[in-house]
C-alpha cells in the first residue's frame, strides 16, 4: 500500500512589541493559544501553535516582541526571540507602520538566516485607504529580499488565507512532529497561568503588568463534582503593586479571577474553581535564580 507523503515545517512569527503576532497565531489556528492585550511585551515565551491538515503540519512559533530590554527579564526575552530565527524553515515578519529604527533593528537579524521571510502588514483595518497601505509597503522595499508582501487584519481574519497558502506551498516533504490533535506544545498549567496574566495586563496600569509573574501551584480534579480546583500565585516586586492588584475590597482581584476562570472553563471544557494569591518578591525581574524559577530560562 502506497503511503501519502506528508510535508511539514517550522515558521517563526516575529516583530516588535504589540504588532499583533499573537492575534495572528490565534487567527491562523482559529483557537486561542496565545494571550493578547494592548500592552507591549504581552508575550514572554516562545509559544508553538500547531496547524495540522491531512497532508501537512505547520508549527508556528509566536515569539516575544523584539526590543532592547533594560532589566534582565527583558534581555532574556529579546535573546529568546532572536534565537528562534536559527531553528525555523521560514519567518513571518509582522509590522503595522512605516519602517523605522525598531524595524531596521529586526531586519538586520534576517541577514544571518537562510530561509524565506514574509513581510506581513497587520492592522490594515485601522488604515484609511489603499494608498496608506501602499505607503507602508513602499517603505520596506529594498531593505530586504522579502518572499512577499501581505496586507492583513489579524483581528478581522482578513487576507490571512493568501499568506497561509504561500507558506503551505513552500513546505518540503517531512514528518509530523506532533500528534494530529495537538494545538500547542505548552502544558495546561502554562496556558492557565497565561490566561491569568492576560487579565492582569488588561486591568492594571503603569508598572504593575510588567512586574507580574504567574505560577500555577496546584491543579486538582474533583471526581465527585467533575470540576477543577486551580490554585495560582501572582508574583509582584513591591507591596504597593500588591495593593493595586488586589484593589479596593479585593474587587480588582475578583474581576481578574472571574474572567480568567471563564477562559479556563472554555479552553478545557470543564467547570473550574480558581484561587489566586499575591506574593511580593523584591526585584525578581533582575534576579537570575527567580527568573529561572518562574520559567524564564536563559537560552
Amino acid at each position: 500500500m502506497k503511503m501519502n507523503k506528508t510535508r511539514s515545517g517550522f515558521v517563526a512569527i516575529v516583530g516588535r512589541p504589540n504588532v499583533g503576532k499573537s492575534t495572528l497565531l490565534n487567527a491562523i489556528l482559529n483557537e486561542k493559544i496565545a494571550i493578547t492585550s494592548p500592552k507591549p511585551q504581552t508575550t514572554r515565551h516562545k509559544i508553538s501553535g500547531i496547524l495540522t491538515k491531512d497532508d501537512y503540519q505547520i508549527v508556528f512559533v509566536d515569539t516575544p516582541g523584539m526590543h532592547k530590554g533594560k532589566d534582565l527579564l527583558n534581555k532574556r526575552i529579546d535573546k529568546l526571540a532572536v534565537s528562534t530565527l536559527r531553528d525555523v524553515d521560514s519567518i513571518i515578519f509582522v509590522v503595522d507602520r512605516i519602517k523605522g529604527k525598531a524595524e531596521e533593528h529586526i531586519i538586520n537579524y534576517f541577514k544571518n538566516v537562510n530561509c524565506p521571510v514574509y513581510l506581513v502588514i497587520n492592522k490594515i483595518d485601522l488604515l484609511k485607504s489603499k494608498a496608506e497601505i501602499d505607503e507602508v509597503i513602499i517603505s520596506y522595499l529594498g531593505s530586504y529580499d522579502f518572499e512577499g508582501y501581505y496586507p492583513i487584519s489579524a483581528a478581522n481574519n482578513e487576507n490571512i488565507n493568501y499568506l497561509l497558502n504561500d507558506i503551505v506551498n513552500s513546505l518540503e516533504e517531512g514528518p509530523f512532529y506532533y500528534p494530529t490533535t495537538a494545538k500547542t506544545d505548552k502544558s495546561d498549567e502554562f496556558i492557565m497561568a497565561e490566561f491569568i496574566r492576560e487579565k492582569i495586563l488588561l486591568y492594571t496600569e503603569e508598572e504593575v503588568p510588567h512586574a507580574v509573574a504567574v505560577v500555577i501551584e496546584s491543579i486538582d480534579y474533583n471526581k465527585e463534582y467533575k470540576t477543577l480546583d486551580v490554585s495560582a500565585i501572582i508574583i509582584v516586586e513591591r507591596p504597593s503593586q500588591k495593593k493595586i492588584l488586589i484593589g479596593k475590597n479585593g474587587e480588582k482581584m475578583k474581576k481578574i479571577g472571574t474572567e480568567a476562570r471563564l477562559d479556563i472553563n472554555n479552553k478545557f471544557d470543564i467547570k473550574t474553581h480558581l484561587s489566586l494569591w499575591v506574593k511580593v518578591k523584591k526585584d525578581w525581574r533582575n534576579r537570575p535564580t527567580e527568573l529561572t524559577k518562574y520559567g524564564y530560562h536563559e537560552e
